[in-house]
């Protein structure tokens, strides 16, 4: 794909095949859920909180994978091909070294970091097993992450979509296997969920990595993977450590909630891991448009288009808006039936129900987050979302969750009345920020260096 292609790209033929892939990543994970829902609730608990520590880690190697998209498309953007590439490479490969250390120390240190946790004593041997197998091969993740948003930045969106419904299938044949044990094969349970994770994962990167070197056309400097140019480095810092950052953040801030969750006990902590899947299809939207705006945005930057992309700001958050509210009105009007898929348990079912309730006045506040703050990142803003993100997920979030779940013993009502208020006061002070316009002089490419560079 030359340039000119690229920048005719729209932000639905950016925006579908994203939302296929971000789907599919979610049914995977959903039918690890759905699948250990018939073999044991207890599996889906303990699945489900481990699920929560290794999203944190997922977020401080994709530090690099966020720097590399922004830096990709901008550069794009500029018709910089061969400075896009170099950073491509690069970024790659430091996400390997760091991703793999990250690896050892969740295989060497799962059970203390999953005793932080206060899991019940009952949930604690198939956390930590799957904890070792699928933390031990975490890096997998780094680099399937990698590489997908360099492939997006270039607007191959549709080949990442094709290798994520691959891994899906493979996910959920394997699952039927070591969770339902046909034709003899042994029920593995937990266990096996992880190795089938793991296997699945594996077989897409090198699909993925397959495609990169099909799709680079010679644009890509394999040179670059060992050695770095300083100024690439800095700005894949620089920009990468604050995006990062704020999702980082508010992973963080969601295990401290788990935390507080965990002390009301096993039925809560499964309540919330059904509703949370659920909300995850009526999020997804937002999350599609959001990445598909950043994409677009960043090559306007790039090129030098502001006012077209402050526009493509406002659009893309109105029907972010739009879809996301009518989504979770859906998703209320067939509670019942879509938490009778998980369990049969009646109080789960009853307190899930209230939940999607009031996550209907949760969502608008979330599409303002992901539309926007990505927006953001795409110009080179990226340090006010990670002050203003530390600020309310901790000061709001938390805090309330504490106040409103713990000490008024609200339960979950008063977890996700926390969620409500630290989302919308995040989203109406980044939607000022967009407005304000601060970010026109942020971006990190300029369209000079690329004939010096490259000459």
């Amino acid at each position: 794909m030359n340039q000119t292609e690229t920048k005719k790209l729209s932000l639905f033929a950016l925006t579908w095949p994203i939302f296929i892939e971000i789907l599919l990543h979610m049914l995977m994970g959903n039918a690890d859920t759905l699948m250990l829902s018939q073999y044991s609730d207890h599996s889906v608990a303990a699945v489900g909180v481990s699920n929560q520590i290794l999203s944190v880690v997922i977020v401080m190697f994709g530090f690099v994978a966020a720097g590399a998209s922004i830096l990709v498309a901008q550069n794009l953007g500029a018709d910089q091909p061969k400075t896009a590439g170099k950073i491509a490479v690069t970024s790659i490969s430091l996400n390997l070294w760091f991703s793999l250390g990250l690896s050892i120390i969740l295989f060497a240190f799962s059970d203390f970091i999953l005793g932080l946790m206060d899991l019940p004593a009952e949930l604690m041997n198939e956390a930590s097993t799957y904890m070792n197998i699928v933390g031990g091969f975490i890096f997998v993740q780094a680099l399937i992450m990698t590489v997908s948003a360099i492939l997006r930045s270039y607007g191959f969106t549709k080949d990442t979509m094709f290798v994520t419904i691959g891994m899906n299938i493979l996910n959920v044949i394997g699952n039927y296997f070591v969770i339902f044990g046909p034709f003899g094969f042994p029920v593995l349970g937990v266990e096996g969920v992880a190795y089938v994770t793991m296997l699945s994962r594996f077989i897409g990167f090198i699909i993925l990595l397959f495609i990169l070197a099909w799709r680079s056309e010679r644009q890509l400097p394999f040179s670059s993977f060992f050695r770095y140019e300083k100024r690439h480095v800095k700005d894949l810092l620089q920009i990468g450590i604050p995006s990062a950052g704020e999702q980082l953040s508010y992973n963080a801030s969601q295990m401290a909630i788990t935390y507080f969750i965990a002390q009301m006990g096993t039925v809560a902590i499964t309540t919330k891991v059904y509703v949370q899947n659920l909300m995850m299809f009526i999020l997804l939207f937002s999350i599609a448009i959001g990445q598909g705006t950043q994409i677009l945005i960043g090559h306007m930057i790039g090129a030098g288009d502001v006012e077209n992309a402050y526009k493509r700001c406002i659009k893309s958050l109105k029907i972010a808006i739009v879809i996301g509210t009518l989504m979770a009105i859906f998703f209320y009007s067939f509670s019942s039936t879509l938490l009778g898929i998980f369990t049969n348990e009646e109080t789960i079912i009853e307190k899930g129900m209230f939940l999607l309730l009031v996550t209907i006045i949760l969502e608008p506040g979330r599409a303002f987050n992901l539309v926007v703050i990505n927006s953001l990142r795409a110009t080179g803003d990226v340090k006010f979302p990670v002050v203003i993100g530390i600020a309310s997920m901790w000061g709001v979030s938390v805090t309330l969750a504490w106040f409103f779940g713990i000490f008024l013993e609200l339960g979950l009502i008063g977890v996700w009345i926390a969620f409500i208020a630290d989302e919308w006061l995040r989203g109406v002070l980044m939607l000022g920020r967009w407005r304000s316009r601060v970010w026109v002089k942020k971006a990190f490419v300029k369209k000079e260096p690329e004939a010096a560079t490259d000459g």
